[in-house]
């Protein structure tokens, strides 16, 4: 008796299917959650930046916020083991939120004040609650290569090669780019803003959080990132303190950063240029040392 050629063909890609099924679920419970997919949106570098908080330890000091802190780059550290969870669009009531629900947690959390006018992402934050993580079922094979690619391309830098980039850019004279345009943009609009409501809402969240973290033996400190002294006298900036300072009137829970003001460039008007935000983080870093609550290597 013949034997269908139709029904053999599709046996044998029934078979071929099983098997790449097969070999695609050993490979994600053997790679799977090694390789970072490559980010393509803004949310998908959202989602990188939590998939690899919830999967790396726990760093010693996390940073949460907006853009304003996400300029802030984990590179421009000398101290170690420091985590930037701050999002681009964001609210830092997001990554706080998302800190708070790990059952471990780190040792310092920097909380941004700059910009409290956003609502947090509830999705995200249901997303990575109790160490919750995103990951693929079956390893993608496309993306699983590419991501690949990139680590091997654009690896992280190590040490010496940090160190020298911050002094290589250090190095560099002052940023001569003139923003007028852009700083009468974002000082018109922050003007036109109210942030009163969604401002008293997330201090009263991030209130709850910090006797949550300081409970289970978590620092905290709340830090306001230089603005440019126009977008600081803005409506948006005056309310927004006010309301914050109203509510944290303690300084122990503030951690003060002097950087020399004439040294910092914004280039949108709001977010600092490279070389200003790594002055920034110099001036925390010598804050928190201060403090003695972190230590160089």
């Amino acid at each position: 008796m013949r034997q269908d050629p139709t029904l053999s063909w599709l046996v044998r890609c029934a078979t071929v299917a099983v098997a790449l099924l097969l070999a695609c679920g050993l490979a994600t419970a053997r790679f799977g959650s090694a390789l970072q997919q490559p980010a393509v949106t803004t949310r998908d570098g959202s989602l990188v930046t939590l998939n690899r908080y919830v999967q790396k330890p726990i760093p010693d000091i996390v940073l949460v916020g907006s853009s304003v802190t996400w300029r802030l780059k984990e590179e421009y550290y000398s101290l170690p083991r420091v985590r930037n969870l701050a999002l681009a669009g964001g609210s830092p009531v997001t990554g706080l939120e998302i800190i708070a629900k790990q059952p471990s947690l780190p040792k310092i959390i920097l909380i941004e004040t700059n910009v409290l006018s956003r609502k947090a992402d509830t999705s995200l934050i249901e997303r990575f609650s109790g160490g919750a993580r995103e990951e693929a079922l079956l390893l993608r094979p496309v993306r699983t290569a590419l991501a690949a690619y990139e680590t091997w391309i654009h690896a992280p830098p190590d040490l010496v090669q940090a160190r020298a980039g911050r002094d290589r850019l250090f190095g560099q004279p002052p940023n001569t780019f003139d923003n007028k345009l852009y700083l009468d943009r974002a000082l018109e609009q922050m003007n036109e803003e109210d942030p009163t409501v969604q401002a008293r809402a997330n201090v009263a969240r991030i209130r709850q959080l910090i006797d949550d973290v300081q409970r289970r033996g978590a620092r905290v400190f709340l830090v306001h990132v230089p603005f440019a002294p126009e977008i600081e006298a803005s409506r948006s900036v005056l309310t927004t303190r006010g309301i914050v300072h109203e509510a944290f009137p303690d300084p122990a829970l503030w951690l003060p950063i002097d950087p020399p003001r004439s040294e910092l460039r914004w280039a949108d008007g709001v977010h600092l240029d490279e070389r200003s935000a790594l002055i920034v983080v110099r001036a925390i870093e010598g804050a928190l040392t201060e403090r003695d609550g972190a230590r160089r290597p």
